[in-house]
C-alpha cells in the first residue's frame, strides 16, 4: 500500500512513516466514544486513513504494543466517516491479567462494544477488515496465517465512498507506541454468502 495516500484526522503525540511501518505515540485523554451506556462522547482519537469507492475489498494490517500498561490503551484498525459513524477494533489492556479483544460499531451516534478476554502478555496482534458494499467483516490473528472472525456488521452510512485505516488512543492519563506493519489491501476475502437463502412469504 501507498502510505501517501494515508492523511490523518487529528494528529498522535508523533509519529514515524517509513519503509512501509507506521510508529504512533498516542496522546493521554484520547479515545473514540459515542453515548451507549456511560454516557459520555470522546471524539478525539487519531485515525490515519486512505479514502476509496471500492465496493469490494479485505485491509489486513498488523499491530504491535508492548508497552501499553495503563486502562484502555489501544491500536487497531478503524474506519471513520464522521463522529456518530464509524467502527474500529482493537486490543485493550485492562490489568496485569488480561485484555478486552474486542470490536466497536457506531451508527448515528451510539455505540458498541463487543470483546473476548485475551491474556495481558498478548504484544501483537492482527487485523483484517472486508467489505461488501455497506455491510463489514472484521478478523483477527495472532500469526497473520489464520485469521478468526470477530464481527460481521452493517453501517448505515458505509456505502459509497468511505475511508478506513489505523487509529491508536489512550483514553486515560498514558501515552505508548503503536507499531503498525504489513498493510495489505487486496480482492475481498469475505466469500458472497452461499448457505440458507431468506425466508420467502407465500403469496396466497
Amino acid at each position: 500500500m501507498d502510505l501517501n495516500d494515508f492523511q490523518w484526522t487529528r494528529q498522535p503525540e508523533s509519529c514515524v512513516v517509513k519503509d512501509g511501518r507506521i510508529e504512533v505515540v498516542t496522546r493521554p485523554y484520547t479515545d473514540l466514544w459515542q453515548r451507549t451506556y456511560y454516557h459520555f462522547q470522546n471524539d478525539n482519537a487519531p485515525v490515519f486513513q486512505m479514502e476509496t469507492e471500492e465496493a469490494y475489498f479485505s485491509f489486513t494490517v498488523k499491530t504491535q504494543f508492548s508497552n501499553n500498561r495503563r486502562r484502555f490503551d489501544q491500536c487497531g484498525i478503524v474506519l471513520y466517516l464522521d463522529s456518530e459513524n464509524w467502527l474500529k477494533a482493537s486490543a485493550e489492556y485492562e490489568n496485569e491479567q488480561y485484555q478486552h479483544l474486542g470490536s466497536v460499531v457506531t451508527n448515528h451516534g451510539y455505540s458498541d462494544w463487543a470483546t473476548t478476554q485475551v491474556d495481558a502478555s498478548l504484544q501483537s496482534m492482527w487485523y483484517r477488515l472486508s467489505r461488501r458494499e455497506d455491510d463489514y467483516r472484521i478478523e483477527c490473528s495472532e500469526d497473520g496465517v489464520r485469521f478468526r472472525q470477530m464481527r460481521i456488521c452493517h453501517l448505515h452510512e458505509g456505502g459509497g465512498k468511505i475511508r478506513f485505516g489505523i487509529y491508536a488512543c489512550s483514553p486515560e492519563d498514558s501515552s505508548f507506541q503503536a507499531v503498525f506493519s504489513h498493510l495489505q489491501l487486496t480482492d475481498c476475502l469475505w466469500q458472497k454468502h452461499d448457505g440458507q437463502q431468506p425466508d420467502q412469504t407465500s403469496q396466497g
